[in-house]
């Protein structure tokens, strides 16, 4: 496919660095991401044999709102990948303040992650929705995806949003945090 990122990497000159400069550079890279502030989720999709399968994700951002898309990250060897992909759709659950237990849940290796916490499956898409943790669930289909190192990019197309005004839940500097602004109100709505 012309103008790919496989066929623009496969025609960039190869890049030799010593080990003490990978390392160095992957260190930086580190300290760079830890130092960015972001919202915290949790990925869910239901898989080929009706498991739920969740995983934490703080890599999420908007595309696009025509139409909206969103997308989020997750490494390659997740089931939860592996489950969205089966299905081809997803939940991103976005956490409130109250919700760093699920994040820290669903950040390891548990086998059944849904044991711990409260959910339920939505009407819409029988999706797994985090009932006591999320503030904002938005349900996607897949619409693409993009293997980049051992991470996979995946573009959802956003059918479903549920949402109330709560705190959301941020990780930065290897911690969780609250937002601290001013608490959310209800959106006030314009008569036209």
């Amino acid at each position: 496919m012309p103008g790919s990122a496989s066929q623009a990497q496969s025609q960039s000159p190869p890049r030799h660095q010593s080990p003490d400069c990978t390392a160095r550079a992957d260190r930086d890279y580190r300290k760079l991401m830890r130092a960015f502030p972001t919202g915290v989720t949790v990925v869910t999709a239901i898989d080929a044999d009706g498991t739920p399968r969740g995983s934490t994700c703080s890599s999420l951002t908007s595309v696009t709102l025509t139409p909206p898309t969103l997308l989020v990250s997750l490494d390659t060897t997740s089931p939860t990948l592996q489950a969205l992909m089966a299905r081809g759709n997803f939940a991103v659950n976005l956490l409130h303040a109250r919700g760093r237990g699920a994040a820290e849940v669903f950040a390891t290796r548990t086998a059944d992650r849904f044991a711990h916490v409260s959910w339920c499956s939505s009407q819409s898409s029988n999706l797994p929705r985090l009932v006591d943790d999320a503030f904002a669930v938005a349900e996607c289909q897949v619409a693409g995806t993009l293997a980049v190192g051992d991470h996979t990019i995946v573009l959802g197309e956003v059918t479903d949003v549920a949402h109330t005004p709560e705190v959301p839940l941020l990780y930065g500097f290897g911690q969780y945090s609250a937002w601290s602004a001013p608490n959310p109100q209800p959106e006030e709505r314009t008569q036209q």
